[in-house]
């Protein structure tokens, strides 16, 4: 089975600015999350969150940040390194959420792969 883009992030530099646009834009509502200034997005189709862009922008990222949900973190990293593609950072475990990586694919793009935890994969329909 492949594995599904499951979640994406907006950073932002003002979250409050960002939720007004997309609340006005798009008729996205947000949903206070775990740190400040983190928002669950409901209503864009897919899981997400509005969060605060670290200063500095890690890497010159602005944008959007995609993380794929793997069953096994260490075997997607493994398939990471073997198809060229690089590990971003350290691996972070996010208590009740799971653990992650970073990565960047071939092209340079960044992104995020993540085994969640079974009560997390279910909430969020992924099996």
């Amino acid at each position: 089975m492949p594995n599904k883009i499951a979640h994406f992030a907006i950073e932002a530099d003002d979250v409050s600015r960002a939720r007004d646009f997309y609340e006005t834009v798009f008729g996205w509502r947000f949903e206070p999350w775990g740190p400040p200034d983190f928002y669950l997005i409901h209503g864009a189709g897919l899981h997400g969150a509005l969060q605060q862009r670290p200063a500095p922008a890690p890497d010159g990222k602005n944008g959007f940040e995609c993380s794929i949900a793997v069953d096994d973190l260490d075997a997607a990293v493994a398939a990471i390194k073997a198809a060229g593609g690089q590990v971003a950072g350290a691996k972070v475990t996010i208590p009740t959420v799971g653990q992650l990586a970073p990565f960047l694919d071939t092209e340079g793009n960044r992104a995020i792969v993540i085994q969640y935890e079974p009560e997390r994969r279910r909430e969020m329909g992924l099996g």
